[in-house]
């Protein structure tokens, strides 16, 4: 018989049991206590950074964008408001799929494949999350409606109002004003990112460039509660945005909207200055083109359209366009031959129709063909005799002429506020030399005497020299900014921190300041001589202008041929211009007229500048222009 056995021991499994059940109280007992030390060091230790933390989650800290200054003119009329904008935008947090719900908003809305692509171009450069990015802007009151019904199957999605600038005048005043446009990461990294936190536009061009930091008023804030998701709950606590300055210009829309008036269908050019005090009155450039395109984003139809015109409408003429000044700028070479004793004033010269350095060279041909005869300095003006000049500029040579041009601001940009205005350049023998490598010839200082050659200067330095003049050498800055203005109806507060920001040019003291007299004797003889250049534009003015007309060339003509206008593609045309200051006595304006292949200054350029100056002194604005928006 097989001894017994046992199979279980009892006693041991007792123990074993027990043990492990002490090991795994001993664990549980363990965690326990490090989960209760975790709490208590989060709870107690770590109680004020997660608090913080969590109210941070639960209200955040949002700024506010302040609304942007407006615009008036020199009467207060509005130039540039502030509109609503509706646009549909999407948060990206809730939108569970992004092309379907770009398909379904484009069976509700018109989208075109350029708002598709600027929306995912704003939506990569988002600047922190649950932030909305705007998909299309100018939304009707049907497209909101048909949003608002659809709002259930569109997450994500709403309509959110804004306020866009407008430009109740258009055409009229986009070369003067300039616009705002939508602000990109380049524009971002030149300004305050706090003051921008919340502005999606920003001055691009012109005034509404230069005086950005006045227009865009600081940023406020909000606090606000959110839930989980990023939504606003409700406001907390609210510190309100300051508004930008309201600034009020020296422009008058009047004169502005009838000189455009004057020039419709022509590429041309009108400025018009105060000349006691620089302030602008006009500023001019045609074509134009409409600004509110470029506020939300301008098509790429409508860009290209303005973009490959020939007629160049985004072109600014009256601050970047270059133009042979002609005969206009007379009056400073004969001012500059005067002081340097190089002629007198009764001196004359014969003009045969030509002008010969040597008996076998090239001939200078006068604009007469059969030649003024004997002329004088009054002759020489008041007919804009070219041989007077050639004879004066020849002798006289290139360095008191391009001296006397600097000093009536050729090769500068002496404007305040226009950032646009080009400053061209100054010829003279140095950069002659340096820039084409080539010395200075006698031949180039006759061009240079009648305005042609090298020389090139913009409409706006030409109405700057003839208010120069107009001041017999007093030197003010011409610019934009007349004061601001804090409410609505109050009274502009005048803004001198401007006329620090450039160092005004030194006054054209002249070594005998009777030298004026016979110069701007000579402009008046123009305007009122019996032999005057423009005397036909100056009958019946019921004040004395002093004026001097300008033709320039286009393309080069042949020694021995003449001029027909008629040969001529309309674009190779002679430029017209003229420059003016009335009344004489008391100047209140000065004119520069400019119209690219208008032919003679006399002809086209003269009567459109009468006609700015009579609306200007006068009141006739030529069967009483409305002001129209």
């Amino acid at each position: 018989m097989a001894p017994f056995e046992r199979l279980k021991d009892y006693s041991q499994e007792s123990i074993t049991f027990t043990n492990r059940a002490a090991v795994a109280f001993g664990c549980v007992l363990l965690l326990m206590l490090v989960l209760i030390g975790r709490i208590y060091y989060l709870q107690v230790i770590e109680f004020d950074r997660y608090a913080a933390i969590s109210e941070k989650n639960r209200v955040q800290l949002q700024p506010v964008a302040p609304r942007r200054g407006l615009i008036y003119d020199r009467n207060g009329v509005l130039l540039a408001d502030n509109q609503p904008n509706f646009s549909v935008t999407l948060l990206k947090e809730e939108v569970q799929d992004l092309d379907t719900t770009l398909a379904e908003l484009a069976e509700l809305i018109e989208l075109s494949e350029r708002d598709i692509e600027r929306f995912v171009r704003r939506l990569q450069q988002r600047r922190r999350p649950f932030e909305t990015v705007p998909l299309r802007f100018g939304l009707s009151e049907d497209e909101i409606a048909r949003i608002s019904l659809n709002y259930h199957r569109l997450p994500g999605v709403q309509v959110e109002a804004d306020l866009i600038r407008r430009y109740p005048y258009g055409e009229s005043l986009a070369h003067a004003l300039g616009y705002v446009g939508r602000i990109n990461e380049r524009e971002l990294e030149q300004v305050d990112p706090i003051n921008y936190a919340a502005t999606h536009y920003i001055g691009k061009l012109g005034i509404e460039r230069f005086y950005e930091d006045l227009l865009h008023g600081q940023v406020g804030f909000q606090k606000v509660e959110t839930n989980a998701r990023g939504r606003i709950l409700r406001v907390l606590e609210r510190e309100d945005p300051v508004p930008g300055q309201n600034v009020q210009l020296s422009l008058d829309l009047r004169l502005q909207q009838f000189s455009e008036s004057l020039l419709e269908g022509r590429r041309a050019s009108i400025v018009a200055i105060e000349p006691d005090s620089g302030e602008i009155l006009a500023l001019v450039s045609t074509p134009g083109y409409d600004p509110n395109l470029f506020v939300t984003g301008i098509s790429s139809r409508d860009y290209s359209a303005l973009r490959d015109s020939m007629d160049l409408p985004l072109f600014n003429r009256a601050l970047r366009g270059g133009y042979p000044p002609g005969s206009t700028i007379k009056p400073v070479i004969a001012l500059a031959a005067l002081e340097t004793d190089t002629i007198t004033p009764e001196k004359r010269v014969w003009d045969p129709g030509f002008y010969q350095i040597n008996q076998n060279g090239r001939r200078y041909r006068d604009w007469k063909r059969t030649g003024h005869g004997w002329v004088n300095l009054n002759d020489a003006l008041a007919e804009s005799c070219d041989v007077w000049f050639y004879e004066v500029g020849h002798k006289m040579g290139v360095d008191p002429m391009s001296d006397f041009l600097g000093r009536f601001g050729v090769g500068a940009d002496t404007s305040l506020d226009l950032p646009e205005a080009i400053t061209s350049f100054l010829p003279s023998r140095e950069w002659k030399e340096n820039d084409r490598r080539l010395p200075w010839y006698p031949g180039d200082s006759i061009n240079l005497s009648i305005g042609q050659g090298f020389l090139v200067m913009t409409p706006l330095q030409l109405a700057t020299a003839a208010s120069v003049l107009a001041n017999r050498g007093r030197w003010v800055q011409p610019h934009m900014l007349q004061g601001l203005v804090p409410e609505l109806g109050d009274t502009p507060v005048p803004f001198n921190p401007i006329y620090r920001r450039k160092p005004k040019p030194a006054d054209v003291v002249l070594k005998n300041p009777d030298n004026w007299d016979p110069v701007i004797d000579g402009m008046v003889s123009v305007m009122h001589g019996e032999k005057g250049t423009a005397r036909r534009s100056a009958q019946g003015a019921q004040y004395r202008i002093a004026g001097k007309t300008g033709t320039a060339q286009v393309v080069g003509i042949a020694q021995d041929a003449e001029y027909d206008a008629e040969a001529l593609a309309e674009r190779h045309r002679d430029h017209a211009l003229f420059i003016a200051f009335a009344p004489v006595d008391n100047p209140r304006i000065a004119v520069a007229v400019v119209v690219e292949n208008g032919g003679g200054g006399s002809s086209t350029a003269a009567p459109i500048a009468r006609e700015v100056m009579d609306a200007w002194l006068i009141g006739d604005y030529n069967n009483d222009l409305q002001v129209k928006p």
